[in-house]
């Protein structure tokens, strides 16, 4: 039963993955990074179905030296947006705002869970994203999941395949700081993708 259980669970999130014609080299990654201002930052991004509750996808923002959004398997693209390996460089807060705007609409809304950390753990977060390589289909949470449990002070993350188990894991922390977005249009992520200002 477990088994039945879990191909449905891989063929739902089989909806968060599509190759990126947007694939950029490391120089051009390099030459895109935007530096935030203020204090590092990690961000999980855990898109709900507003009738049902569960979760269709996960990503993590990493708010460090510069800042990033692993997306893995994801659909967001743009031909602004410089992607290499399922990091999408360059996200400044109008980016971050279209990456939310693309992924709320009449059937979804963003949940955003933010704890500040330290340098070293944002710069840890950074290193792992940037080398951990494109993300197969309906493996985002347990990217992201594997991820975080290398982060020190993220370490007790128990490794999942279920967004919203990864959500409410988060949830626990004491310092986080949680948002729900949402919006009322119809599509899908790419309709949804409107060119950031600034």
């Amino acid at each position: 039963m477990r088994i039945f259980a879990m191909l449905a669970v891989l063929a739902a999130l089989s909806a968060c993955a599509a190759p990126s014609p947007f694939e950029v080299t490391a120089q051009e990654a390099a030459a895109r990074a935007y530096v935030p201002e203020g204090p590092p930052k990690l961000t999980l991004f855990t898109m709900v179905n507003n009738t049902t509750g569960a979760g269709g996808h996960t990503a993590l923002m990493v708010s460090g030296s510069q800042q990033v959004i692993f997306d893995p398997a994801g659909s967001f693209q743009h031909e602004l947006v410089a992607e290499r390996g399922d990091v999408l460089y360059g996200m400044s807060p109008a980016w971050v705002q279209a990456y939310k705007s693309a992924h709320a609409r009449n059937s979804h809304h963003v949940v955003s869970q933010e704890i500040v950390v330290t340098p070293e753990q944002a710069e840890r977060a950074l290193q792992l994203v940037m080398q951990n390589g494109s993300v197969g289909s309906a493996f985002c949470t347990n990217s992201t999941s594997s991820i975080l449990r290398q982060v020190p002070g993220f370490d007790g993350v128990r490794v999942t395949f279920y967004p919203i188990k990864l959500m409410e894991q988060i949830a626990g922390r004491s310092d986080v700081v949680t948002d729900r977005y949402y919006e009322n249009d119809a599509g899908d992520v790419l309709d949804g993708i409107e060119p950031a200002e600034g």
